[in-house]
């Protein structure tokens, strides 16, 4: 069974950093592409950041040159490093791991990441 825990989410003032972590069990890590996604209230699940097997990054415009994705396939781990945070990157963290053809995908929790003074 896989599983995803994400971790790191809080409360951090604008202009902040605040570094996101997931932590896979139950899968073959490194054939996944991996990502992050967010969900504000009231408004659809959008794509943040993903990096394929191969470490092909894709950013949402909105992050680029803040957010940082990585992933570690020995720990199966795949972190979001997000600075300069503002108010409009409040939202709920969702980890994804998007098997290919034939696999499945698989989310996370979520974790609950507020930018506010």
């Amino acid at each position: 069974q896989v599983q995803l825990v994400e971790s790191g989410g809080g409360l951090v003032q604008p202009g902040g950093s605040l570094r996101l972590s997931c932590a896979a069990s139950g899968a073959t890590f490194s054939i996944y592409t991996v990502g992050w996604f967010r969900q504000a209230p009231g408004k659809q699940r959008d794509l943040v950041a993903t990096m394929t097997n191969g470490g092909s990054t894709n950013y949402a415009d909105s992050v680029k040159g803040r957010f940082t994705i990585s992933r570690d396939n020995a720990k199966n781990t795949v972190d979001l490093q997000m600075n300069s945070l503002k108010p409009e990157d409040t939202a709920v963290y969702y980890c994804k791991l998007r098997g290919p053809l034939g696999y499945p995908n698989y989310w996370g929790q979520g974790t609950q990441v507020t930018v506010s003074s």
